[in-house]
């Protein structure tokens, strides 16, 4: 796996023009605070939803909840450009990230939670009434949904911490390599 990512930052590193405007002195700042807007509208959007399939705010439906949801799809699309646009400029600080690796693997998993959510019991929690307690599933989904979401950002925080270095030589690396591959 570490030559598939070593192949991965030089193909990531093959965009110049995003790493160009990303590298002027606004650059990073601006796409940093969208990016932080864009979080902002996908979990503030999700916890409030996930807090009420938990069964906080009983006395607003359920199906009300659910119109911020188009909020939430534009966070993540901001935070999928933004994101981005960090994973160009600077691919050998993410792709060998063990934080970065997490915190791909986590938002998967908040996908497929999402996926099992809508394919098994969206359809009966929308027409509970106001003051209806979500079934003890639904409630599973929302507090593996705010796990996943918290976990990922915790992990995107981590990533500025856990920078990797250059290999040493003769160094193993295992399946996901953690250190830069020349």
């Amino acid at each position: 796996m570490g030559s598939y990512q070593a192949w991965l930052v030089g193909a990531l590193s093959s965009v110049p023009p995003v790493a160009a405007v990303m590298r002027t002195s606004w650059g990073w700042p601006i796409v940093e605070s969208v990016h932080f807007i864009g979080l902002t509208l996908l979990f503030g959007t999700i916890a409030a939803w996930d807090l009420r399939l938990v069964g906080m705010a009983k006395r607003v439906p359920i199906a009300a909840f659910h119109r911020l949801v188009p909020l939430a799809i534009f966070g993540f699309a901001i935070n999928a450009a933004s994101g981005s646009m960090f994973l160009l400029t600077e691919p050998n600080q993410y792709i060998y990230n063990p934080a970065f690796h997490f915190k791909l693997l986590f938002m998967v998993l908040a996908g497929l939670n999402v996926l099992v959510f809508y394919s098994t019991m969206f359809r009966r929690l929308v027409t509970l009434e106001p003051g209806a307690t979500p079934p003890f599933a639904a409630r599973i989904v929302g507090i593996a949904s705010l796990a996943c979401w918290v976990t990922v950002i915790i992990c995107g925080r981590l990533i500025t911490f856990y920078r990797p270095l250059p290999c040493m030589d003769g160094e193993i690396v295992g399946f996901l390599a953690y250190c830069i591959v020349r």
